[in-house]
């Protein structure tokens, strides 16, 4: 039975998707009263796909989108189903000798969030995004807005139990480390040069005990200001970039 067409939104996110799959896109919803460059460029490439046309008042795309950040673009889509598990993404690396470098995500339930983290684990050239299927946010419009394209591109798997799935990645030699505010050592000061998955918990509560449990290594981020922690996104965004720094360096 196929999945109903399902709803995104935002000049980065239909984009994205008018870009790598345009035969999934229905139709484009666009605010004819929008008559700037940004909006001209986005109608003549979505022409240039193909595809339909339909013009929309601000109301009828707030209400579609379920969001007053749709920007003035809203697209119906049908769902691109992921094709790959998680073991046949990893077989693959090591099919193609390719150093795994991946972002684990324990409790992280706001789409938001969810949507940054993919952003920038797209940006940092991440192979894929774990998460529970408990205590954690699912891909919705709101995170494909926010991921602007990067939930379009970055494989995003939730797993059953996420402490086995921890000790699956340690069989294959992919090294666990996991931030917490207590680690008796910095990011900076591991070998992030390796087979890798940085796992990260939601800000405020952190990983899970057997999460925690489950990493080979604890690593902090070196606060010097007044507050304690960073974002979950932005700490995403700070260790994925220390591994690939690291990377390229060697």
């Amino acid at each position: 039975m196929s999945s109903p067409p399902k709803v995104i939104f935002g000049f980065h996110a239909v984009g994205v998707r008018l870009k790598t799959a345009p035969a999934s896109v229905l139709e484009v919803l666009f605010d004819a009263s929008r008559r700037d460059a940004r909006m001209k460029q986005f109608i003549a490439r979505a022409q240039e796909a193909g595809v339909r046309l339909v013009e929309a008042d601000g109301l009828r795309l707030s209400k579609l989108s379920g969001s007053h950040g749709h920007q003035g673009v809203a697209a119906r889509v049908e769902p691109i189903l992921q094709t790959h598990s998680l073991d046949e993404l990893l077989e693959g690396l090591e099919a193609a000798r390719t150093v795994p470098l991946l972002l684990v995500l324990d409790g992280v339930t706001d789409p938001h969030n969810l949507g940054a983290c993919l952003r920038v684990a797209d940006g940092a050239g991440a192979h894929a995004v774990i998460a529970p299927k408990d205590h954690a946010a699912g891909i919705n419009a709101t995170v494909a807005k926010v991921a602007s394209g990067a939930a379009e591109t970055v494989p995003y798997f939730m797993v059953t139990n996420l402490a086995r799935t921890l000790g699956e990645l340690k069989e294959r030699d992919i090294w666990c480390v996991g931030t917490s505010d207590d680690a008796p050592g910095t990011l900076y000061q591991s070998d992030l040069n390796r087979p890798l998955a940085l796992v990260l918990g939601a800000e405020g509560a952190g990983m899970r005990q057997l999460t925690r449990k489950s990493c080979d290594e604890l690593v902090g981020i070196p606060m010097r200001g007044a507050v304690e922690s960073l974002n979950v996104s932005v700490a995403s965004g700070v260790c994925l970039y220390e591994a690939m720094r690291q990377r390229g360096a060697a």
